[in-house]
């Protein structure tokens, strides 16, 4: 064979290799309830900041808990080992990547929608729609 033919083989195997590393590592969007249904397994879940329930961070044990609600209603108490995002309270939205336990959903990473500080409330002054 030659060479070109093993660099292209090598490319190729590589190609391969990362589109399964891609697709493995991908999770699913679920929520609470199929989280619970099937613990250990990692799954995403998309909610909102549950404000009825305590937040608390221990800083010892590197430690955020709080409460969360997932789009079907579901409330789960979550705990991220890692410290309190900045702004927390005022996200709109809250992605979190985890696996769920008896007692609560353990967060390995937390992605936030904060509001847009752009909005018809805050608009830029002396900005002018140009035609």
């Amino acid at each position: 064979m030659k060479r070109s033919h093993i660099v292209i083989i090598l490319i190729i195997a590589v190609a391969i290799g990362a589109i399964m590393a891609t697709i493995n590592d991908a999770s699913t969007y679920v929520g609470f309830a199929e989280a619970n249904a099937n613990p250990k397994t990692t799954y995403t879940v998309i909610g909102y900041l549950d404000t009825d329930a305590a937040m608390d961070y221990d800083a010892r044990a590197n430690r955020f808990e709080f409460g969360a609600v997932d789009k079907e209603g579901v409330r789960k108490k979550v705990i991220y080992h890692q410290p309190k995002p900045q702004d927390f309270e005022r996200s709109e939205e809250i992605t979190m990547k985890g696996y769920s336990t008896d007692s609560a959903f353990v967060a390995q990473e937390i992605l936030m929608k904060c509001p847009s500080k752009y909005n018809e409330t805050n608009e830029m002054e002396g900005y002018e729609t140009y035609n």
